[in-house]
């Protein structure tokens, strides 16, 4: 049964920056992708960044492009999730999700092409 435990969100202050850490267990992982999505209160969950297992090749939603970076580390079975200059709209809570790279395909910003979810991270950012 694959676990995706998320770890590492908090309050800072805007501008500041959080490591997020997704601990993933329950198969091995290579052949899959690896993604985190976000939802703020009253707004739908949308797509940050994603991470192929293997290749790591990477992606990103426009709003985060130069300012979070997704990475992972096989030998921890872990992805990451570095985000600097936060801004009060990265508020939400966070989501690690996984699933086959065969079954995502191009539709890696949709969060209906994963299967896997984790339980979610709080981030906040204050002034």
């Amino acid at each position: 049964q694959v676990q995706l435990v998320e770890s590492g969100g908090g309050l800072v202050q805007a501008g500041g920056s959080l490591r997020l850490s997704c601990a993933a267990s329950g198969r091995t992982f290579s052949g899959y992708i690896m993604g985190w999505f976000r939802q703020a209160p009253g707004k739908d969950r949308e797509f940050v960044a994603a991470i192929t297992w293997s290749a790591g090749n990477t992606y990103y939603a426009n709003s985060v492009k130069g300012r979070f970076t997704i990475s992972r580390d096989n030998a921890k079975n872990t992805v990451y999730l570095q985000m600097n200059s936060l801004k009060f709209e990265d508020a939400a809570v966070y989501y690690c999700t996984a699933s086959w790279v065969g079954r995502v395909g191009g539709i890696y910003y949709s969060d209906r092409a994963y299967d896997y979810w984790g339980q979610g991270t709080q981030v906040t950012v204050s002034s």
